[in-house]
């Protein structure tokens, strides 16, 4: 266990950014992130329930919503994970921030509050290699700006190299703190900036009672079941994928060498099946590695969180699994 919370853990982001008594860290977080734009003086914590339900596994998704003093709704969220459709996701959320605001009633006018969506990602989006992407709505031909009222932003966290003495803004000691925080051993920054001291003090592990200790560590085990699921996956994926393919590879070859029915044909037939019968059996291999790994994973997982003493239900909001599959272990 490290000096500090690890922040990529639900209890770790929530406790830095999603509670009262850390409502100064985010304030000071997301003027350094909007610097030059706006600033906003205070904000207020808002239910999570507001926000859509996404049905996939949220091990590796931590939310938090708010508004601001002025009015606009802000959702920032850590993502651990890569998905397919995380994109449409996040715009799905402001979408569904913004339809919130309507009013019932012909007196109602369309005066919405902007809406912005702040997305930590421990992953690379696409073959986007920047470490900050901002998405807002413009003119195509002009780049002029077309409205307000929309706002993404993805901060893509592998993509940050910097070291402490490299750090040039505010916005980057931020990004440098959170990418470093379990590892560190005392907090860089104090100088600079004093909300650094408060962050300091807040994410102390040796500060925390007994009970959020327990919260932690649970937080902490279930981040780390799910690394080892995918790393798990992936090998084993690799290892039955790479037999597979070999034995598939074969088959084909010797399919189109017979098709030619001739030498030359069976030896190119045997040679481009085998490479074509790799290529595919890694992928499906893969593929199946990955769903019987993390399936695994996550009855041990299971079985680890209710030796902690957790319930079946919270078994079941952290692992996917059924009712039926927790209680039978």
């Amino acid at each position: 266990m490290g000096k500090f919370i690890n922040p990529f853990t639900d209890y770790g982001f929530k406790k830095i950014f999603g509670q009262e008594v850390s409502k100064e860290l985010l304030i000071e977080f997301l003027n350094d992130l909007l610097e030059g734009e706006r600033v906003i003086t205070d904000l207020t914590f808002l239910n999570n329930e507001q926000l859509p339900i996404y049905p996939g596994e949220r091990i590796a998704i931590y939310d938090i919503f708010c508004t601001t003093d002025t009015g606009e709704k802000i959702i920032v969220e850590m993502q651990n994970r890569s998905q397919v459709y995380f994109k449409e996701r996040a715009l799905y959320y402001l979408s569904h921030a913004i339809v919130r605001q309507g009013v019932k009633g012909e007196s109602w006018k369309f005066d919405i509050k902007a809406v912005y969506g702040v997305f930590f990602i421990n992953f690379l989006l696409d073959e986007n290699h920047k470490l900050r992407t901002d998405v807002i709505l413009t003119d195509r031909e002009t780049g002029k700006l077309f409205s307000d009222k929309l706002r993404q932003i993805f901060i893509a966290l592998p993509l940050f190299n910097k070291t402490e003495t490299e750090c040039e803004t505010d916005f980057e000691r931020w990004i440098f703190v959170l990418n470093n925080m379990e590892t560190l051993n005392r907090m860089p920054f104090k100088a600079q900036k004093a909300v650094f001291e408060k962050l300091e003090e807040i994410v102390d592990v040796h500060s925390l009672s007994e009970e959020d200790r327990v919260r932690y560590e649970n937080s902490v085990n279930a981040y780390r079941d799910y690394l080892a699921t995918i790393d798990y996956a992936a090998k084993k994926g690799s290892e039955e994928g790479f037999e597979k393919g070999i034995e598939k590879g074969f088959e084909k070859g010797i399919e189109k060498g017979i098709e030619k029915g001739i030498e030359k044909g069976i030896e190119k037939g045997i040679e481009k099946g085998i490479e074509k019968g790799i290529e595919k059996g890694i992928e499906k291999g893969i593929e199946k590695g990955i769903e019987k790994g993390r399936r695994e994973e996550k009855f041990e997982t299971a079985r680890n969180l209710k030796s902690l003493g957790m319930t079946s239900e919270q078994i079941m909001q952290v692992t996917g699994l059924s009712l039926t599959e927790i209680e039978s272990l």
